[in-house]
């Protein structure tokens, strides 16, 4: 058997690496090439590891790297015509993959075209469903409300839940909250730290004058990004009130008694760690306006989402004011009742994400795919 994966940020990465595991647990006769990151590559030889240079975000990003990833979808194109592969699984990554998918049933490609982790076309086209069910012949979601949403359209769906319960129950402290820590998570992207993490300080820097003895720890998802975190912070006027650490975002969810957190994945983390927290999000104004005119949900956090209301204080773009953010925060650091019903919305919000196990029911969904159409 020969499987073709595409993965394009650093969670599809891990999503890819879990689900090679679980396929190879199953069937040990398994070959596996396609686009990745290091987590994929260290397990197949045959993946590209283009994470650092695929994970973008915005329009005027994607507009730069055209020709780039024009290259990019040529070799693969040209890869699964020659590999003939079995299956190929296309995991989140929509501007590209949903691309692929559509160029390679329209070569005719007898492979099966999965695609795992739904692209959220729910939030911005649902028009596009009935063309994806065309494209597609399995999609693997791990959101509930996903799965009546495309077999409407006649694609054969099956719900998993998510995967990150198994990564994140591993990673588990057995220690409590600390009092007045206050935790910082700006996101993992260059461009995205550099917009939001100043707002954060500034925040945080009015609350450290209305909250004596509060103490600051901000997350660093890589060595350059920790750099430029400090960079930043030696501009701002909170230097010295500011702890950065690497690689410590989950243990700072734990920890902390409260805290501010870029819009996405981190934020489903929080909210399965429980942390009391407030949602972040700013953009390219371009890509803003474009967005909010294509977005039709009513909020952009999957916490939100989930819950169908907005448990958790977003603050997006221009209404992502340090004043209005501290004001929130330090409701949610003086009453202790606040926190405690936030995350009791946050526990009911990860009871919705299904069992732990999901890259196995994932993998065994592909094999069964495969298997009925031999």
């Amino acid at each position: 058997m020969k499987l073709y994966v595409v993965a394009g940020e650093a969670s599809g990465d891990s999503r890819g690496a879990e689900l090679i595991r679980s396929l190879r647990a199953r069937k040990e006769a398994i070959e596996i090439l396609g686009f990745g990151g290091p987590q994929m590559a260290a397990l197949t030889m045959r993946t590209h590891d283009w994470i650092a240079r695929a994970a973008i975000i915005g329009i005027i990003d994607i507009v730069k790297n055209y020709g780039y990833f024009r290259r990019q979808f040529d070799i693969a194109l040209g890869e699964i015509a020659r590999e003939k592969p079995d299956a190929v699984i296309l995991i989140d990554y929509p501007g590209f993959n949903l691309r692929l998918a559509e160029a390679l049933k329209k070569a005719g490609t007898r492979a099966k075209v999965i695609d795992y982790i739904s692209p959220q076309v729910w939030a911005w086209n649902r028009g596009r469903i009935p063309k994806m069910a065309r494209m597609l012949d399995l999609m693997i979601c791990i959101f509930p409300f996903e799965k009546p949403l495309y077999e409407q359209s006649g694609l054969r769906t099956v719900f998993v839940g998510h995967p990150m319960l198994d990564s994140l129950a591993e990673k588990r402290l057995a220690t409590g909250r600390e009092e007045n820590l206050l935790g910082l998570l700006p996101g993992s992207r260059e461009r995205e730290v550099a917009r939001i993490f100043p707002v954060m300080l500034e925040a945080a820097r009015l609350l450290v004058g209305t909250h004596p003895g509060l103490r600051i720890e901000a997350a660093a998802a890589s060595e350059p990004l920790r750099r430029q975190m400090e960079e930043l912070a030696g501009l701002s006027n909170i230097n010295a009130s500011c702890q950065i650490t690497l690689h410590s975002s989950h243990s700072l969810m734990q920890r902390a008694s409260a805290g501010m957190v870029a819009s996405g994945t981190a934020t489903l983390e929080a909210a399965y760690f429980g942390l009391p927290f407030v949602l972040l999000y700013k953009a390219a104004w371009l890509t803003f306006a474009i967005g909010r005119r294509l977005v039709k949900i009513k909020w952009l956090g999957m916490p939100n989402i989930l819950a169908d209301r907005e448990i958790v204080r977003e603050f997006l773009q221009e209404a992502a004011r340090p004043a209005d953010i501290a004001a929130e925060v330090g409701r949610l650091l003086d009453d202790p009742a606040a926190r405690t019903a936030l995350q009791a919305d946050l526990l009911l919000v990860t009871q919705k994400l299904g069992d732990p196990g999901a890259s196995g029911r994932a993998a065994d969904a592909i094999l069964a795919a495969l298997a009925d159409a031999q």
